[in-house]
């Protein structure tokens, strides 16, 4: 008997782990585009297939310890796995790294990162977004991620506005990365962001 596309997806989607997130894409081998897309939405209207966006689904991961049930990916996964779809690298920026840093409580309704490849706005299951914003090969030259968060988190700040407990919070992050980790990334810096991460390790020495 010769497999149905949706029952070909679905053997192929519960080999995955739960939460795996995955793409229509993905299934470009199994049928054509529109027949792909009826399966899933099959698939997700008997709940088996979660859909996170347009053509961005996962496999549910359901939390039974704490009773919380459906928990969904966050949306640095989703932007992660976009980005290795898409071959392209990512990183945060804006309020969004901010908040990834510990250095605003706000959560941002979007995630907003930087690339180097395609450029576009993502709407997520939740009403939250991903906005990819390309950028000059540059902003990806630093050695040292939390140099480049740090980096454009500050941009975010800027200069002058640091409150003393977020110069607080850099201190901490500073500390669990030899200044070493970082030196090379200085040139990348403007000056005042410098200042500060070298002020920071001479305080912490």
């Amino acid at each position: 008997m010769i497999k149905s596309i949706e029952n070909k997806i679905y053997d192929s989607i519960k080999r995955r782990k739960n939460g795996s997130i995955f793409f229509a894409s993905d299934f470009a081998c199994v049928g054509n585009g529109q027949a792909v897309n009826k399966a899933l939405e099959r698939l997700t209207n008997t709940q088996k297939i979660l859909r996170l966006s347009k053509g961005i689904y996962c496999k549910p991961r359901i939390d039974t310890e704490l009773g919380l049930g459906v928990i969904y990916p966050t949306l640095e996964e989703i932007a992660e796995a976009i980005a290795k779809r898409d071959r392209s690298r990512i990183m945060p920026t804006g309020d969004y790294a901010l908040n990834r840093l510990g250095l605003s409580t706000q959560v941002p309704m979007n995630a907003v990162y930087y690339t180097d490849g395609t450029p576009r706005k993502i709407q997520i299951y939740n009403g939250r977004g991903i906005r990819f914003l390309r950028v000059a090969p540059k902003r990806f030259a630093f050695k040292s991620k939390l140099a480049a968060m740090l980096t454009f988190a500050l941009l975010e700040v800027g200069r002058g506005n640091l409150s003393e407990e977020q110069e607080r919070r850099i201190k901490e992050l500073l500390a669990t990365v030899p200044q070493e980790a970082i030196v090379n990334d200085y040139s990348l810096m403007p000056d005042w962001i410098r200042s500060i991460i070298k002020n920071s390790y001479a305080e912490l020495s």
